[in-house]
């Protein structure tokens, strides 16, 4: 199956996410407020990828109609 434009953007999200934890995990954050911020990019960048999942799947159902 060929990537749509859903892939490259979900595909995008993941490693974006996977940075932000890595960033995290290796002690990166310096203070709390850097770590707030980092937490709240990754719930965003869940949100994205959900909505966006939903769109995909949406997208496909019309394309099957």
């Amino acid at each position: 199956m060929a990537k749509t434009v859903f892939d490259v953007l979900k595909n995008k999200i993941e490693d974006d996410k996977f940075s932000a934890l890595e960033f995290l995990g290796n002690g990166g954050a310096k203070d709390f407020a850097q770590y707030k911020e980092t937490v709240g990019l990754i719930r965003g960048l869940e949100a994205s990828y959900s909505h966006i999942e939903d769109l995909s799947r949406n997208y496909m159902e019309d394309d099957d109609d």
